[in-house]
Formats: structure tokens, sequence, C-alpha cells
């Protein structure tokens, strides 16, 4: 099963679904990609601070090799991390990442978050990190504008087919689009039951910007990572609202989950490392929940929102 599309601002035709690269441990990399071609999956999220770039273009590069797909099938997407917002360090930075995958272009380049951080040279600290070579913290100067204007010219030297954001509130989208030469194609946001940001999805999608999802199962991504919010908050997988669901369409509750989503044209990126789940979440576009289904999981809301820098010990003051 190959996931359907939705139809991005740029022109270019996005998948519904595709497999989430943050945590894939590079050892495992290369083979999980390939997998989830063979399984059907088309888009690939990435981001250079993932740290495992080089290997998911060895997935890539194996599986086109072997014709199980061309260049041309795929949807390849990574992101600029904070501290290459400098404008002149934009297009140097997409270049290596390009380099480490083996392609020629980015289907979608992404703005990570939108804060700037001091730039600190790859040969110095790659993958890189909140923290500079020193261990320290130290914000940036660029503004959103210069760092924009970098990605625009990402599009016009065809390093990119389509630009976006990720992680940006409704009041930093519209000053962006006041200035944008070149639309933002979509907003990648957390998007879960317990976060549903309403405002913000209905904003997006009303200027024609896609959105995308990530942590689509709310705290399961995040108890590895011993956020104590995400580790006293009930899994969505057990909630009586998400299970009765599951067992009434005889899905699992991870479908239920990305069929919430995506009936509502928000995309979705979830991984599994189990051939058997990997083929399920492709399978969250063939069935329909009902209106008031979509509302009750929506109305597990709680504002609970877990990729914060301020978890993590930063002070870094975003959301």
């Amino acid at each position: 099963m190959v996931s359907p599309t939705v139809t991005l601002n740029s022109g270019f035709e996005m998948p519904l679904v595709g497999f989430g690269l943050w945590k894939v441990n590079n050892d495992t990399c290369a083979d999980q990609v390939y997998s989830a071609i063979k399984a059907g999956y088309r888009l690939f999220d990435g981001a250079c601070d993932y740290g495992n770039e080089v290997e998911v273009g060895q997935g890539v590069a194996r599986a086109i090799k072997e014709g199980i797909v061309k260049r041309e099938d795929l949807f390849l997407v990574s992101k600029l991390w904070n501290s290459f917002h400098d404008g002149e360090q934009v297009e140097p930075i997409c270049r290596k990442q390009l380099a480490d995958l083996g392609i020629d272009y980015f289907d979608l380049y992404i703005v990570h978050f939108p804060v700037s951080l001091e730039y600190v040279d790859p040969k110095v600290r790659y993958p890189p990190s909140w923290q500079n070579a020193e261990g320290v913290v130290k914000l940036g100067k660029a503004t959103i504008q210069e760092t924009w204007t970098a990605m625009e010219s990402l599009v016009d030297q065809k390093l990119a087919r389509s630009i976006g954001v990720s992680n940006f509130s409704p009041q930093l989208l519209m000053d962006l689009l006041r200035y944008a030469r070149v639309r933002p194609a979509t907003l990648q946001i957390e998007h879960h039951p317990y976060l549903t940001q309403k405002s913000l999805v209905n904003y997006a999608q009303k200027e024609g910007i896609a959105v995308t999802a990530y942590s689509s199962f709310g705290p399961l991504s995040f108890v590895e990572l011993e956020l104590k919010n995400a580790q006293d908050t009930p899994k969505l997988f057990d909630h009586a609202t998400i299970t009765s669901l599951a067992t009434k369409y005889n899905r699992t509750p991870a479908q239920v989950l990305l069929r919430w989503a995506t009936q509502r044209n928000i995309a979705v990126i979830p991984k599994s490392n189990d051939p058997t789940r990997l083929a399920q979440n492709l399978q969250v576009t063939d069935f329909d929940l009902a209106a008031s289904e979509l509302e009750s999981i929506s109305a597990l809301n709680q504002g609970l929102r877990f990729n914060d820098p301020l978890n993590y010990g930063l002070d870094i003051t975003i959301f």
C-alpha cells in the first residue's frame, strides 16, 4: 500500500503518511529505511540533528539500486538546525545534508525551530545540538526573515522543491507570511489528542499551508527520554476512547490515532521497527471515523506539550 497524497501550495504532491526518522539508531537505520520503502512508504522525515542522514541515504540508495523505487517516487524531508540560521550558513549546511544523503535535492526542507543559536562549524560539532562547542546554549542574532530569505534561495537553486517551518506559532506564521516571497508549504507541529492545537491547525490550513503532525502517539515517544510529564501521563493506546474505537473498527489504537489526524487532512510520520506495525501504520486512510468520534478524540485535549526545550532543562522559551 502507498499513501494517498496532499497537494502542497508549491504544486508538489506530499504523501499523507510517512516514516519519521527521529530516534532511529544508526546501526539499524539503513535497513529500516529500506524495509519501509519495500512496505510502501515514500515520505521520510529527517533532520541533521537526528545524526542518521548518511544511513538514511544508504537505505534509499539500496532501494533505488534494486529498482524498488526511483528517486522521483520518494519525498525526502530534512530540517535546518537552529545553529545554521545565519543567512550565509543556510545553503552550505543544506548542501552538506544533501551530500550526506547522496541526493541532489530535498522534496521539502524545513526550519526546525523558530530560534537562532550561535553558529557552530560542522567540523567542530556534528550532528549539531542545542549547546555550542563549549556545551553552552547561546542564542544567535539571525531573524526569521533573514533565515527565510536564505531558505527561498534554496528553491531558486533547486536544492529544495518546497520549504516549510516547524514548531511555529500562529503569530510567527502570520508575520512570516507578510514578507515571504515563497510561502511555507508545510507546518510541522507536535499534534496528538492531548495537544490538538486547533486554532493553529485551522489558521495554517486556511492559509493553504499543509500541516504535518509529529509525536502522534503523545507521551509514548518521550517516556524513554525520561520526561516526567510523559511518564505521568496515561498512554493514549490504553485510553478507553481510543481502545473502544479500535475494537469497533477492528483496528489498532495506533491506526485510530493516525486516522484521527489523516481524516482531517493532517499528515503523519510514525515509525516502527516491527514489520506488522510498519504495515499497519501505513493503512490509515482506508476507513473513516464518524464526525462525533473525531470530536470525542479531540475532546481529550489538555494542551499538554512534551517536545518543549524547557522540558529538557534548556532555558529557551519558544511556546
